[in-house]
């Protein structure tokens, strides 16, 4: 029986990308389901574009999405785990050193002293010809002669992996039987630079088959690389492991998911204040269904489901609209301590920002879950869905006050008249469900539409138009501050606002 091995193997150059976490997760949870391997290679020889802060991303992201991995590098300060070792491609140059001699010695593949501008002559050329660009092989068949003359004028071969001829075959779990003729994969190509640094080709086949990968999981946007790292693994005398690309994650129109387009880094989603549970919930939707209705899944439900064969072909929209209500899901499937626990940095950020002016104890905000769970998108929401508690001197626009239907005068009475109804409930009668009744039936006394009367408190004791239901919130506010806020929106109105 197969021990599956699969691997992650990002490229610190920029932030974790929803596709890399997309991709991430599948090789997580196939590894999970079939009792396999999960590993961590950190492919960073592109040194120009590589950083210690975009590793940092990747590896924090991928902690916090839950995929931990069974083999990886040494990361804040513990050793490297795995019995493949070093699993960052900088420090496994002499390994790709020595697969370039092998492949050399056996005519695999052979220096090529072309000039940048022979190069860029050659393309324009073709481009010109209206042909699809390709290596010449002019440096293809040089004697041992000519070769040696070419590095004594002081030219840095490159190294060119021999593509020959032929179709290129393999069974694609994802995409069934593809086959790519050789014809079209643009002549050879380089694998090591004239300086000696490895490409991305070369290394990607050297490290698989040496960690023994066997089954790899990518993106779609590296099918076309598969022929030529089928070539390379054949070359080198190494089994090729099972290819399996996924569909690629669409913007709402259809077009690849970009920056440009699209909130991209998964370290932005945290910031927001969507929980682990959502995003991983919704990335493995992406691209792969369970077969039934049910849409709200956890890692280990997931695990349990996912099979690889059933991945779909077509792209994944991603629809933000979806995971926020996935996200609401999960807020709400919460343990109550835990939400407080995770809330607490969000309400933290909004004292830091000054937006409110005080942290409210832990009690407080476990006693805002039932009132607020139902409308939380994102925990990063709290401060716009009830920040308002924790202002001390409330700024309210005094149009703002007065409802579409009503008048400043009129909006001045029905305030005035309402305090009077709340302050007469009392400090022990301060329940939502005694503030209610006495207000509407104020409203029916003058002949006010409820929904006037209720928008005039909110918008007086909160600053906004929407808000938790009011009389939850007047609770929240205590009677004290209520009369306070009412006190001050009708004062705000004394100078009259025309409407």
């Amino acid at each position: 029986m197969t021990h599956h091995r699969v691997r992650i193997a990002p490229s610190p150059t920029g932030p974790l990308h929803i596709g890399t976490a997309r991709t991430a997760l599948f090789n997580y949870l196939y590894a999970r389901h079939t009792g396999g391997t999960y590993v961590l290679r950190l492919e960073d020889t592109d040194q120009a574009r590589s950083s210690i802060e975009f590793e940092r991303d990747i590896l924090d992201g991928l902690h916090w999405l839950g995929l931990g991995w069974d083999e990886g590098p040494e990361v804040a300060g513990e050793a490297a785990r795995g019995p493949f070792a070093p699993y960052r491609q900088m420090l496994r140059l002499p390994l790709y050193a020595e697969a370039a001699e092998r492949l050399l010695a056996a005519d695999a593949a052979y220096p090529c002293y072309c000039t940048p501008e022979e190069l860029s002559a050659d393309r324009a050329a073709q481009e010109a010809a209206r042909l699809p660009p390709r290596y010449v092989g002019r440096c293809a068949g040089l004697t041992t002669e000519e070769r040696a003359a070419r590095s004594a004028d002081g030219r840095a071969g490159a190294l060119r992996f021999r593509v020959g001829k032929g179709v290129v075959a393999f069974d694609d779990v994802v995409r069934g039987r593809v086959e790519f003729d050789v014809a079209n994969l643009g002549g050879d190509f380089v694998i090591v630079r004239g300086d000696g640094s490895p490409l991305y080709h070369f290394t990607v086949v050297v490290d698989d088959a040496a960690m023994e990968i066997t089954d790899v999981i990518r993106g779609e946007d590296h099918l076309s690389n598969t022929p030529k790292h089928i070539l390379l693994f054949r070359a080198l005398g190494h089994p090729e492991p099972r290819f399996a690309h996924l569909p690629l994650i669409l913007n709402p129109d259809r077009t690849k998911m970009s920056k440009r387009k699209s909130q991209t880094a998964v370290s932005d989603y945290i910031e927001e204040g969507f929980v682990r549970e959502a995003l991983v919930n919704y990335l493995a939707l992406l691209g792969w269904a369970t077969g039934t209705e049910e849409e709200v899944l956890s890692i280990d439900e997931i695990v349990e489901r996912f099979e690889l064969d059933q991945v779909h072909k077509g792209g994944a929209v991603f629809d933000r609209g979806r995971l926020e209500w996935l996200n609401g899901q999960w807020i709400r499937r919460l343990d109550p301590d835990d939400l407080v626990d995770r809330l607490r940095p969000f309400v933290a950020a909004e004292l830091a920002a000054g937006r409110i002016d005080w942290m409210p104890p832990d009690d407080e905000l476990r006693s805002l879950l039932p009132v607020i769970g139902e409308r939380l998108p994102t925990l990063g929401a709290i401060g716009d869905l009830v920040g308002f508690l924790w202002v001390r001197d409330l700024v309210i626009e005094p149009a703002l006050l007065v409802p579409k239907r009503w008048d400043a005068v009129t909006t001045k009475q029905g305030l005035a008249s309402a305090r009077l109804v709340i302050a007469e409930t009392g400090p022990v009668s301060f329940e939502a469900e005694e503030l209610e009744p006495p207000l509407r039936a104020l409203a029916e006394e003058h002949a006010w539409k409820v929904g006037d009367l209720f928008m005039a408190i909110r918008v007086a004791v909160t600053g906004r138009t929407a808000t938790p239901p009011l009389f939850d919130t007047l609770v929240a506010l205590g009677l004290e501050r209520t009369l306070e806020r009412l006190d001050r929106a009708i004062a705000a109105l004394e100078g009259g606002v025309e409407r």
